[in-house]
């Protein structure tokens, strides 16, 4: 059996306070989180960096998508999808997708098809020119192994405010 997740993320949702979006979809429980990258200043005096809730976002600021998944029955599921749209207000950070065990493809079409992205590319003025992060719409994660009862997987990536 497939599963496939589809997260619906809007960018004006990133200006309230820490959010954090969870669904449940037959065998699998789903939590995005987004976030931003703060340095602070620990009691030892050693600056480090920590991602806090995304209380307040600005142009040009970065986010974090956060989406972790996990299987809450008691069987493995197989071909496991998550698949989160670039609301139109962000621009995807370059090599910041990632997700442990999966496959990550992108979109240039809304969602329509899917491949690496240095296999992507768009027309402009009938001129076909590779794809840009600026270019894709949508990231699919799609897992290599079933996800094992209990077990949790977690998909990530970055962009910015435009």
């Amino acid at each position: 059996m497939k599963y496939s997740i589809q997260l619906l993320m809007i960018c004006g949702s990133l200006l309230g306070a820490d959010m954090a979006i969870g669904q449940e979809t037959g065998n699998l429980q789903v939590r995005t989180v987004v976030q931003k990258e703060q340095v602070v200043v620990g009691d030892d005096g050693q600056q480090r960096s920590e991602l806090m809730p995304a209380a307040e976002v600005v142009p040009g600021d970065e986010v974090v998508y956060t989406i972790t998944f996990e299987n809450i029955s008691d069987e493995s599921v197989q071909n496991v999808v998550v698949t989160n749209p670039i609301a139109a207000e962000l621009t995807y950070v370059d090599r910041s997708a990632f997700g442990p065990g999966t496959q990550i493809e992108f979109s240039v079409d809304g969602g329509q098809s899917y491949a690496p992205a240095e296999e992507l590319t768009v027309t402009e003025n009938g001129t076909a020119r590779p794809a840009l992060p600026e270019d894709f719409t949508n990231i699919r994660w799609s897992m290599a192994n079933e996800l094992v009862a209990g077990a949790q997987g977690l998909a990530r990536f970055r962009a910015r405010l435009d």
